[in-house]
C-alpha cells in the first residue's frame, strides 16, 4: 500500500479528487481544505495499492500537480484495513513485483549524485581492494565489494535510458567515470608512497595470486556473473523487497579491478593494468546493458497491465 500526499493549488484540487474517487485502486481519502501555505492550496492524503500507483501518479501529473504543487510517496509498511485489502485484490498484479517509477527515478538521482561521501566510499573502496590484492585475500575482497558505491550509478543509466531522463543518464555516467578515476588516482598515488616506504613490493603485485587472480583475469564468466548480478539488482532496486542487494554488491569485480589498476600502474605492471582494464569495461558493460533490458521489460510488463486495468475501469491512460 502507498500514501499519496499532495499539496495541491486550489485550483487543481477537484480534478485531484476527480483522479481518486473514480480509481477503485484508492481506498481511502482525506482532504484538509487550506491547509497548504505553499503552493496556496489544499492537502490531499490518499491510499493507494502499490499495483496502481504508477497509473495515480501519472494522472496526477497530467493534471499538472507536481509542476506548482508536490506529490509525496510513502511505503506504508504495516496497515489495517479491509478497503485497501479489496482495493489490493480488486488490482491486478503483485505489490511486491510493482515497479513505483516515480520512486525509481528519485533514487536514482540521489545515487548518481557525485559527492564527497561518493568519493570517499570509491576511494576507500579501492584502497581497501589493492589491499586485499596485495594480501591475496578473499575477505578483504568481498568487504570492498560491499563498500563501494558504484552500482546506483550504473542502474540509473538504465532507469534513464528506459525512462528518457537523459540528464539523468549524464549524471550517473559523470559520477562513475570522475568516481573510478579519482579513486585509481588516489590509490596509485598511496601505492608509490607504499612501494617508496617497502611496504609493497614488484613481487607483491606481479607474484601468484591463487585467490584474487580473478579480479585480472577475465573470462566469459565475467560477463555472464555481470549480466545475472545487474539483472538481480535491478530486480532489487524496483521491487518492495530488496534484500538481495548485497549479494550483488560481491558478485562484480569493478571495485577490486580498478584497484589493481592502480596498483599495476604504479609499480609499471602492464599485464595487471590492461587485465584489470578489461575486467573492468566488461563488468560495467555487462551491468548497464542487463539492467536496462530487466528494466525495459518490466515497463513493458506493467505498461500492458495498466492499460487493460484502464480499459476495464474506463479509465484515461497515457504512458508518461
Amino acid at each position: 500500500m502507498l500514501q499519496l500526499r499532495v499539496l495541491s493549488p486550489a485550483a487543481l484540487t477537484e480534478g485531484v479528487l476527480a483522479t481518486m474517487t473514480e480509481d477503485p485502486a484508492v481506498s481511502g481519502l482525506a482532504l484538509v481544505r487550506g491547509a497548504s501555505l505553499k503552493p496556496p492550496g489544499d492537502l490531499v492524503i490518499a491510499e493507494v495499492a502499490r499495483e496502481a500507483g504508477n497509473d495515480v501518479i501519472d494522472r496526477l501529473r497530467e493534471l499538472g500537480v507536481h509542476k506548482d504543487g508536490s506529490i509525496e510517496i510513502d511505503q506504508v509498511r504495516t496497515w489495517l484495513s479491509r478497503g485497501g485489502f479489496e482495493a489490493e485484490v480488486r488490482t491486478p498484479g503483485s505489490s511486491a513485483d510493482t515497479v513505483v517509477w516515480a520512486e525509481v527515478a528519485q533514487r536514482s538521482y540521489e545515487e548518481s549524485e557525485l559527492n564527497w561521501t561518493y568519493l570517499s566510499f570509491m576511494t576507500l573502496a579501492t584502497i581497501m581492494a589493492a589491499i586485499a590484492i596485495v594480501l591475496d585475500s578473499q575477505i578483504l575482497v568481498i568487504g570492498a565489494m560491499v563498500l563501494g558505491p558504484e552500482f546506483g550509478a550504473i542502474a540509473a543509466l538504465g532507469v534513464a535510458l528506459v525512462r528518457r531522463r537523459y540528464v539523468l543518464f549524464g549524471l550517473a555516467l559523470r559520477t562513475l567515470v570522475i568516481g573510478f578515476a579519482a579513486a585509481i588516482a588516489a590509490t596509485f598515488a598511496l601505492a608509490l608512497l607504499a612501494r617508496a616506504a617497502g611496504w609493497i613490493t614488484v613481487a607483491d603485485v606481479t607474484g601468484p595470486h591463487p585467490n584474487t587472480e580473478f579480479v585480472y583475469s577475465p573470462d566469459r564468466w565475467s560477463l555472464v556473473v555481470a549480466v545475472i548480478a545487474a539483472a538481480a539488482g535491478a530486480l532489487a532496486l524496483t521491487s518492495a523487497k530488496s534484500g538481495a542487494m548485497v549479494g550483488v554488491f560481491i558478485s562484480v569485480t569493478t571495485v577490486p579491478a580498478a584497484g589493481n589498476i592502480a596498483l599495476g600502474a604504479a609499480f609499471g605492471a602492464g599485464s595487471a593494468v590492461w587485465g584489470s582494464l578489461v575486467q573492468l569495461s566488461v563488468n560495467l558493460a555487462g551491468m548497464a546493458l542487463a539492467g536496462w533490458a530487466t528494466l525495459a521489460l518490466q515497463r513493458a510488463v506493467w505498461t500492458r497491465v495498466s492499460v487493460r486495468r484502464a480499459k476495464a475501469l474506463h479509465l484515461p491512460y497515457r504512458m508518461v
